[in-house]
């Protein structure tokens, strides 16, 4: 029997919370007022899955381990998909416009086209478009 989830929160720890929520404002998401707080923010990627940005301090009450240096060290990438090849660089060249930075070459196969960036505290987010028709051809 397979485990199934309705919706997908993703906590990432941020150092100034106010910033990050500019960044990511800039770039085009929005903020479940509800859930966000001066220790969080809960952003919306889309009706089922929402990125939670906890102030580093908020953070470590839910772990035991250190807390990683995204900016150092790599831990998770968050890959999002678009709609378009053209939604793809709208939204890579909004998080360079709003303060990210460069994470690598754009990868573009014909059918997966994909950009990647850092936002404001190092974490890597990659946009990526994938033609269903090339694959359902396969």
């Amino acid at each position: 029997m397979a485990t199934t989830a309705d919706n997908i929160f993703v906590n990432l720890p941020v150092k100034d919370l106010k910033k990050t929520m500019d960044f990511f404002s800039q770039v085009g998401f929005a903020f479940n007022a509800q859930f966000t707080d001066e220790k969080a923010a809960c952003m919306v990627i889309n009706e089922n899955i929402y990125a939670m940005l906890l102030v580093e301090e908020f953070f470590q009450t839910f772990i035991k381990k250190e807390i990683a240096d995204a900016t150092r060290s790599t831990e998770v990438i968050v890959a999002l998909s678009a709609k378009s090849r053209e939604e793809v660089d709208q939204i890579a060249d909004r998080a360079l416009a709003a303060g990210g930075s460069f994470a690598s070459e754009p990868v573009d196969h014909g059918f997966m086209y994909s950009r990647s960036f850092q936002d404001v505290d190092g974490h890597i987010w990659e946009i990526m478009y994938m033609d269903q028709s090339v694959i359902e051809q396969g």
